[in-house]
């Protein structure tokens, strides 16, 4: 009989290991397959702009190509959040560190990472979505380009509340195009980036505009640099 028991409890365990690697491969499958959709089609909606879209009533987000947006807001935005953007490979291990000596004050991750963040998880920070956001970004780096991961992330991210993306903001804020925008409007909106429900591009407090001639700087340097040749044609 306790033979026999532990046979089954043997025959059990494969099962379930079984199990859980089908599993796995199912749901990795089902992820590469939405970055290959997605590295040629817009994501129709993210999950956070799902959640503000029923929390407020509406959002307001239009999708435009990279090659309609001036090329200081690209500029400007790396330049902002991921200064490392055209030399990592998803993640920038001396913003890490920084993020870790800072206590957690300041952020770590990188576009790619946020790309992954917005467009197939979720916010916050628990650690399942941590995870996955550290297996998945990589995969994006391999199936995406550069001009790509920037292109998306520039029309998902929210730039005030409930606006999402380039086009929608620069209309707001300076009523202008985002093919429009000057190197001061540009800087703006990226210094609002980090926190878009508190800041604001129209009516900049004096630490969003010391923050934005600090990025517009940044913004010529990385041009100059080369560190901007990853997205610029």
């Amino acid at each position: 009989m306790l033979a026999y028991r532990g046979a089954w409890r043997r025959q059990l365990q494969k099962i379930k290991r079984r199990w859980f690697w089908g599993g796995a491969r199912g749901v990795a499958g089902v992820f590469l397959a939405l970055f290959l959709f997605y590295s040629v089609v817009t994501p129709p909606i993210t999950h956070t702009i799902w959640a503000e879209q029923r929390r407020l009533g509406e959002v307001d987000r239009m999708w435009v190509p990279l090659e309609e947006m001036a090329p200081v807001l690209a500029r400007s935005v790396v330049a902002a959040e991921d200064a490392q953007f055209c030399r990592h490979w998803g993640f920038d291990a001396r913003a890490i560190q920084a993020a870790i000596e800072a206590g957690g004050s300041r952020g770590g991750s990188t576009i790619s990472q946020q790309v992954v963040k917005n467009v197939f998880l979720w916010q916050g920070r628990s650690w399942p979505r941590k995870v996955l956001e550290t297996l998945l970004t990589p995969v994006v780096e391999i199936v995406w380009s550069k001009r790509r991961i920037l292109e998306v992330y520039l029309n998902v991210a929210e730039m005030d509340e409930g606006v999402f993306g380039a086009e929608a903001a620069a209309r707001k804020y300076f009523g202008v195009g985002p093919e429009d925008l000057s190197a001061r409007q540009a800087a703006l909106i990226a210094a609002v980036l980090p926190n878009p429900k508190e800041r604001s591009a129209r009516k900049p407090s004096g630490f969003v505009q010391r923050r934005a001639r600090q990025i517009q700087d940044g913004a010529a340097t990385i041009r100059a640099d080369g560190r901007a040749d990853c997205f610029e044609d």
